[in-house]
């Protein structure tokens, strides 16, 4: 199934992450010699990438078991809804949602010799850190990673949080950012399936100048059909894709973990 949405409320703690374009300074009375560390990390050229994900150069057929949304080659999986988020009249991000959990995806353009991933991390840490909120760095199966607890009002008016999992990858000339939630950003060891479809993107970064960190739009696939939000559509035959994608719909609201 697919989905298209406006950024809405629950994007608001990401989202605010995102904006944040200045690098975090170092606390008062940090070492300069770790600052310097920092720093070298940000300017670090992209790392190898054995395992994906993978640029349109290094894949023969990307369209054999993937979905072609222009910018990006995102892989099918059995019973997965795949919805797109939209920013004014562009489509900038694809999420996938199986089961409980969903991976929103969302490629940009970056530097040619240097890797934007280290220093995104820091910003995004920054950004949810200042709104009160709670990040781990860790070094996942993707690489590095945030796991930020995020707060958030809930529908009776309380305060609570969402988990959520921020990961990463480098490539030439791109930086693909994948954004875990629901029960995969809850139990970690159970998202390998999500972790897998990271790996198994195909990023479209195109030839033509653009700045880094601007977004690579995608596009809808040939057959996709939209339906307005809040339209349930039963009869989803005729799809070509696994799992009853076809329709267009709503996207996820990141769940809320008390």
């Amino acid at each position: 199934m697919f989905g298209r949405r406006k950024k809405s409320g629950a994007d608001d703690a990401a989202g605010q992450a995102e904006q944040v374009v200045d690098a975090a300074n170092p606390e008062d009375g940090a070492d300069e010699a770790d600052a310097a560390a920092g720093q070298r990390r940000v300017n670090l050229p992209p790392a190898p990438r054995p395992d994906g994900p993978w640029d349109i150069s290094e894949v023969g057929k990307p369209e054999e078991g993937r979905v072609d949304l222009g910018g990006m080659f995102v892989p099918g999986v059995e019973g997965m809804e795949l919805r797109v988020e939209v920013a004014g009249d562009a489509i900038v991000a694809a999420t996938v949602v199986l089961r409980d959990s969903a991976v929103q995806l969302q490629a940009f353009a970056a530097p040619k010799k240097e890797g934007i991933w280290g220093e995104v991390r820091e910003e995004i840490a920054t950004g949810i850190t200042q709104q009160g909120g709670v990040i781990d760095e860790i070094e996942g199966p993707l690489g590095w990673e945030l796991r930020a607890q995020v707060p958030v009002q809930l529908p009776d008016g309380n305060r609570g949080v969402q988990l959520v999992r921020f990961v990463g990858v480098d490539g030439p000339r791109w930086f693909l950012r994948g954004v875990i939630s629901g029960q995969g950003a809850v139990q970690p060891e159970a998202a390998g399936l999500l972790e897998q479809i990271v790996r198994d993107t195909v990023v479209v970064r195109g030839e033509g100048p653009m700045a880094p960190r601007d977004p690579i739009v995608l596009k809808l696939p040939n057959d996709a059909q939209m339906v307005p939000d809040g339209v349930q559509q039963e009869d989803q035959g005729g799809s070509r894709f696994s799992g009853g994608m076809g329709q267009l719909q709503r996207g996820p609201e990141i769940s809320e973990i008390r």
